[in-house]
């Protein structure tokens, strides 16, 4: 396997499997999407735990339960883990040295490709977008940058308006050309590696979900809800649930482009794998993105802040935490439409993101105070003297 060291998949099945390459099983009620991944390469930690959450202000007789996978790993983490395991099998498959990729300037996909890349023995190049007046300077050391930097990842930044103009896929071309041409063998792997293949990710989960769901008698979803930037994350997930015997609806509060511009994404997607379903059918998708993508309204910090003090559960500010903050604000307005409802969310991660918020989040961050010891403490031997 070119770039990956020939010992890792031998050893790796040894030891509990982690890191090694496996073939893929489909699930019974997907083995006629196609293509079929042949292969699969061990990066998270699954199954992922499925508990009840306890959220404030619920409807009547509404059940919120939530899938923690935030919790597939830590520097690879997040619902990206789950497309990687294949997007990068078939990258060593066809022999590649390096790995491409694009995304914001704190992209959890881009720095959950990064650690993967490394894990594979292969170099990793960032193309990140940021504003144009930080595109000229260093990008700094917070969040996912930390990360993507410690593991050597190569990064390249353009503008948002360069991005714009130039389109992310030109712009991973363009990045393809110039290693070609210094006699690498890169593999391109899209925004959020949302592609047909990277869907099967979220097939798996669904076929992870129905597992779960039948060691456990009494739980049983009529809802998933979830949020979608780049539309692989949703498409499996609705794909899966309309094949499986789940049946949940699925709800994707959208935190960049509009849901008309999700449900042709998604479409694409599904159609890739010649599912012949309609995304309209399979997947409700709402607006979430308030200000912009990766920006924060007060109330949406707020929120944030408030439901891990209520709840302990740390949501990310650009991804579930405005599509819990969606759920809860469409719960308060249609109560009618989610009452008896049992609904599970699905975390897909981002802590790290949370990091780049710091100055804005300062001013709710719980309190602190420096410890009184103006009165003495006694000694072990029943003296009033502190020294």
């Amino acid at each position: 396997m070119a770039g990956v060291p020939a010992t890792l998949s031998a050893s790796a099945a040894q030891i509990g499997g982690f890191l090694s390459k496996k073939p893929y099983a489909p699930p019974s009620w997907a083995t006629h999407l196609s293509p079929m991944p042949p292969h699969t390469f061990s990066l998270g930690h699954f199954p992922t735990p499925i508990h009840m959450w306890n959220l404030p202000n619920l409807p009547e007789r509404t059940e919120v339960w939530i899938k923690r996978d935030d919790l597939s790993g830590m520097q690879l983490s997040g619902n990206k883990v789950r497309k990687l395991e294949f997007l990068m099998a078939d990258a060593v498959a066809q022999g590649a040295d390096c790995i491409i990729t694009v995304g914001g300037i704190q992209s959890n996909h881009c720095r959950a490709t990064a650690v993967a890349a490394k894990y594979l023995n292969l170099d990793c190049y960032l193309i990140l977008r940021t504003s144009k007046l930080l595109v000229d300077k260093d990008p700094g050391l917070v969040g996912n940058l930390l990360v993507e930097r410690l593991v050597g990842a190569h990064i390249d930044l353009v503008s948002k308006e360069e991005y714009g103009k130039i389109g992310s896929v030109a712009l991973a071309d363009l990045l393809k050309k110039r290693l070609l041409e210094e006699g690498r063998k890169p593999y391109v792997i899209p925004v959020g590696g949302s592609n047909s293949l990277g869907t099967w990710g979220y097939i798996e989960a669904i076929k992870e979900i129905e597992q779960q769901i039948q060691r456990s008698a009494d739980a049983q979803f009529d809802d998933i809800v979830v949020a979608c930037g780049s539309g692989g994350t949703i498409a499996g997930l609705a794909l899966g649930s309309r094949l499986s015997s789940l049946k949940a609806k699925v709800h994707a509060f959208s935190v960049c482009d509009d849901p008309e511009y999700f449900y042709d994404y998604v479409q694409g997607l599904i159609d890739g794998l010649q599912s012949g379903l309609d995304s309209h059918d399979i997947v409700s998708i709402e607006n979430a993105k308030g200000l912009g993508y990766a920006m924060n309204t007060a109330e949406e910090l707020k929120f944030v802040k408030d439901i891990a003090a209520a709840t302990g559960i740390v949501l990310d500010p650009v991804y579930s935490g405005k599509a819990a903050y969606g759920l809860l604000k469409d719960m308060a307005g249609n109560p009618a439409k989610w009452k008896g409802r049992k609904i599970l969310f699905v975390h897909t991660g981002g802590l790290l993101g949370l990091y780049d918020k710091a100055d804005q989040l300062s001013p709710l961050a719980g309190s602190w105070r420096r410890m009184d010891l103006e009165h003495s403490i006694p000694r072990k031997d029943g003296t009033g003297k502190m020294f």
